[in-house]
């Protein structure tokens, strides 16, 4: 079946949009828009995409820099730690602030636009742009032709970038798309810990926020990425991440989904090197009318890999979701282990929620094992906390906050906690 697109820009606009990029970055976008015209959209488990908006939106909006941080709104300076010097902040389509430790500059730690990086490291950025293999579909084609902004991280060999790097994504404009694209390399025996924070109005018109991150993680590195976003109900979220792993190297994902709109999250680790390894801990809230469909897929390559993932989310009213971990160890990925839990808290009768635990193994010599539940919240418990005073709607919220603290714990940053601890209250309210 054929999908209809009506989209605000072509081939003439794009080359307007994004002039003087180099010859590679515009066939790039050129090979992505011709894909985004002929290819169908993703399909997702339980999850129709026809009738979501994927293309409905304004493409590009230039921003003015700003000189410093303090030139910032309120709302997005409290997004940042205090003291930390390594900050990125985008808006729409455009990197308006940058600040970065001159110490870790003159280490050959690069931080900046990804934009200015094609230019300016085009070679290293070259390597590492789109390949790391995210699935061919409608919606991963539009943001290799239109993705702006973004972020470039690269480490080199035996750095350890101590204080997380920032980064800020925010919109403000009706119908402007949000594309920002994130691509982290860590050379061998590095370390890096980057933190994304994602906010945006309270659109009273459709807008479409399609993101991607690539990480590449050399033999030694170790890489964590922690991502809370909170967008209004009119967004509709696509979000692509990817992983690929060396020996002995680990990737650590982290993610708040606190959305009020139609949500899409994959997450991919690809344990391409022996011993190397990854964590994926995530937790979502889900309210009024809205869809989510996340997936977090290990696929172990190596010997002796070794994985963990683990996500809780809370359906509240008539929201819906699904939750897939997928963990895939290939003929030869011998004396490695995966391990998985999804969890599910459904608060109303017309909550709906799946979790759907895959293990799919071609080797013998490995472990791997998964749980999975989906209910409401335990009556037992409930009824231990009443019976010690505690009214019934702070019980509940006391159960759902333990619930979620595996994973609400353990983000990087004390701003951050906060940030989502203020949201999940705000959305269970």
């Amino acid at each position: 079946m054929s999908v209809e697109t009506n989209v605000r820009f072509d081939k003439e606009s794009m080359a307007r949009f994004f002039q003087g990029e180099p010859e590679w970055v515009a066939q790039l976008r050129e090979a992505g828009y011709a894909d985004y015209q002929q290819l169908p959209l993703p399909k997702l488990e339980k999850t129709k995409l026809d009738k979501w908006n994927v293309d409905q939106f304004v493409p590009y909006k230039e921003e003015a820099s700003v000189a410093s941080i303090e030139e910032l709104p309120q709302n997005v300076k409290d997004l940042l730690e205090e003291n930390n010097p390594n900050v990125l902040v985008q808006k729409h389509s455009s990197v308006i602030c940058t600040q970065f430790d001159a110490a870790l500059k003159e280490q050959g730690v690069l931080f900046m636009p990804l934009t200015q990086a094609v230019r300016e490291h085009s070679d290293l950025v070259q390597k590492y742009l789109f390949a790391s293999g995210v699935e061919k579909h409608k919606v991963s084609a539009l943001h290799q032709a239109l993705w702006n902004g973004g972020v470039f991280v690269y480490v080199p060999k035996n750095v350890e970038v101590k204080q997380p790097l920032q980064i800020v994504v925010w919109g403000e404009d009706e119908e402007v798309a949000l594309m920002p694209h994130v691509l982290i390399v860590a050379d061998t025996n590095s370390q890096v810990t980057v933190v994304e924070n994602v906010l945006g109005a309270d659109y009273k018109q459709p807008v479409v926020y399609n993101s991607m991150v690539e990480v590449f993680a050399q033999g030694g590195a170790k890489v964590q990425y922690a991502s809370v976003r909170s967008l209004a109900e009119n967004v509709t979220d696509y979000t692509y991440r990817r992983a690929i792993t060396e020996n002995d190297a680990r990737v650590e994902w982290l993610f708040g989904d606190m959305n009020n709109g139609n949500t899409v999250s994959n997450t991919t680790t690809i344990l391409k090197g022996n011993g190397s390894s990854t964590d994926a801990k995530s937790v979502a809230i889900g309210t009024g009318k809205q869809k989510e469909n996340f997936t977090v897929r290990v696929l172990h390559l190596g010997t002796h890999t070794d994985s963990n993932i683990l996500s809780r989310g809370v359906m509240t009213e008539e929201s819906t979701a699904i939750f897939n971990g997928i963990t895939e160890m290939k003929k030869g990925a011998e004396k490695s282990n995966g391990e998985q839990a999804e969890n599910l808290l459904m608060i109303g009768e017309g909550a709906r929620g799946d979790a759907n635990p895959i293990l799919l193994i071609d080797e013998d010599d490995v472990m791997a094992g998964h749980a999975a539940s989906v209910g409401p919240v335990s009556p037992l418990q409930v009824y231990y906390l009443m019976s010690r005073g505690i009214k019934r709607r702070e019980a509940e919220r006391l159960i759902i906050n333990g619930f979620l603290a595996p994973v609400t714990d353990t983000l990087p940053l004390e701003s951050m906690q906060k940030r989502l601890s203020a949201i999940i209250e705000r959305k269970l309210s």
